[in-house]
């Protein structure tokens, strides 16, 4: 009788990578799910921390920005609303790349046991998140029933920043997991990079107020931040009336946002064929 020897190994052609992670597609929704419920068991109020967050955030914003600091929202839209459409994919993201950055670490046991696509690790961290994102969306939807703020056909366009947010969150997610991996101290600059992050993207004010600050040229170098054009094709989206949205500014986010997806993914499948080894 022929006997076969099938040898496994992650750092195979690109056609078979690829291919092999569509063969292993349920994986997603497996880890996701079981992250899902994982996060939720025993908790008291369980999925409301997916909304407690953002509100509460968007809430000490509205405060500090409009009451006190007297900034403008964006047209005739209420400040709590323009912040929140901020708010959302900012969460989404923080989330994914939280979770993304030390899903590896977390998997150890199974990394170093089975094969499988490594990747589908941190892509099911992020589908995690964005199950969280739908659920604090009700909140925006109250806000706009609260405020009387109804949404117009721009709201359709949604979809597409979400898969911008999405991608935003993958990118730097698959470096700092790969990173992750072999240098653990890494897990505590992941906390720092997100609260960083908060400060210098446009979430409690408008983008506008920024590029008046600033003015065109610096404000495309702000714009490097991939959340800058998130932030900004949410609120055109969610807001619309007279917001607007700085269409070099978004062209800007979304080369960097490519250019981050492509180095975390070359990164990650270098790195890849050793986590079995090192974790």
């Amino acid at each position: 009788m022929r006997r076969e020897t099938l040898i496994l190994e992650p750092g195979r052609a690109e056609k078979e990578y690829w291919r092999d992670l569509w063969r292993y597609r349920e994986l997603f929704f497996m880890f996701a799910w079981r992250d899902i419920a994982a996060r939720y068991k025993q908790t008291v109020v369980g999925v409301l921390w997916a909304v407690l967050q953002p509100l509460l955030t968007m809430i000490v914003m509205t405060l500090v920005f409009s009451n006190l600091a007297g900034l403008p929202s964006e047209g005739a839209a209420p400040y709590a609303i323009m912040v929140y459409a901020a708010m959302l994919p900012w969460q989404f993201f923080a989330n994914s790349l939280s979770a993304s950055g030390n899903s590896l670490v977390g998997n150890a046991p199974l990394i170093s046991k089975v094969y499988f696509p490594r990747l589908v690790i941190p892509i099911a961290s992020v589908i995690t998140s964005f199950i969280d994102f739908l659920i604090a969306f009700s909140i925006l939807i109250a806000l706009m029933l609260i405020y009387q703020f109804w949404p117009s056909w721009r709201m359709m366009t949604l979809p597409i920043f979400t898969a911008l947010a999405f991608l935003s969150a993958l990118g730097p997610g698959l470096l700092l997991a790969s990173i992750n991996v072999k240098y653990r101290d890494f897990r505590y600059v992941i906390p720092f990079i997100i609260q960083f992050g908060l400060y210098i993207s446009p979430i409690g004010f408008s983008t506008t107020v920024v590029r008046e600050k600033l003015g065109e040229t610096l404000f495309l170098f702000y714009a490097l931040n991939p959340m800058v054009g998130v932030i900004d094709g949410f609120r055109w989206a969610i807001l619309g009336g007279e917001s607007t949205v700085y269409w070099p500014g978004l062209l800007i986010s979304l080369t960097a946002t490519i250019t981050l997806l492509l180095i975390g993914i070359d990164r990650f499948k270098r790195a890849e064929r050793t986590f079995a080894d090192v974790i």
